[in-house]
């Protein structure tokens, strides 16, 4: 009988998922996702398929980056980003500390009185059980979205004519909304990211004392395209390969 190995943990404790950019249009005519932040996870798109772009804000002012195949965008933390489709945008995305997203760390940017009130936030951002995945009509994710772009666009104006205030009213209240989280948050960060850099740390200890065991315990992993029926995200609809490990 051979040795039995354990499953092996995807590099660096990230997420990766394949993304369809939402091509229904939004209030102000363009196509596309649901305008938001990540308040500790920088995150990667790597373009596969499609046109279009991804809007960004940050505390440096707007930009538009241009995607198409073969494009690659990352942004850290605290960057606002809604990605546009300008026709069959299909994107990787990579995403730091897998997990946390998950849990809560992406904030909307919804009208200032829903992100005040945690149970209206709450409300604002879930989708009904029977609207989560491409099996429901994906009405709900659209009214988030809906909801969302408005305040984005006014946030891009401001910003743009030299008035900071609002957008840092909104990292503010996105500290807010996630400070409930964060002892949570801890705890997946050690499980994850934190163990993963941990155990690099070992193996080149090992190494250094000439101690080369890990390497046999080497694994390999392959995964399935994701299913038919996908989860509705705040850009697209997702078919997740890596959460969490």
């Amino acid at each position: 009988m051979g040795r039995r190995v354990s499953e092996p943990a995807f590099p660096g404790g990230i997420g990766v998922s394949h993304l369809r950019v939402y091509d229904t249009p939004a209030p102000d005519g363009l196509a596309g996702g649901t305008p938001h932040l990540h308040t500790v996870c920088t995150e990667a798109y790597v373009v596969i398929a499609g046109t279009g772009m991804v809007q960004t804000l940050t505390a440096s002012g707007y930009r538009e980056w241009p995607l198409e195949p073969g494009a690659f965008v990352w942004f850290t933390s605290g960057t606002i980003h809604r990605l546009v489709n300008g026709g069959g945008l299909e994107i990787v995305v990579v995403m730091a500390n897998a997990g946390l997203p998950e849990a809560g760390d992406m904030v909307i940017t919804f009208p200032s009185a829903v992100l005040a009130d945690p149970a209206e936030y709450a409300r604002a951002a879930a989708l009904p059980d029977d609207d989560r995945t491409t099996a429901g009509p994906g009405l709900a994710p659209r009214r988030r979205r809906d909801l969302a772009v408005p305040v984005f666009r006014d946030l891009v104006d401001a910003t743009r004519a030299g008035d900071d205030a609002p957008l840092h009213a909104f990292f503010d209240a996105a500290a807010e909304v996630v400070r409930p989280k964060l002892r949570e948050w801890e705890a997946i960060w050690r499980d994850g990211p934190l163990a993963a850099a941990e155990a690099t740390g070992a193996q080149l200890a090992a190494l250094a004392a000439g101690d080369a065991t890990h390497l046999t315990a080497a694994v390999v992993r392959s995964l399935p395209p994701p299913p038919d029926e996908r989860r509705f995200g705040c850009c697209g609809t997702l078919g997740t390969y890596v959460v969490a490990h």
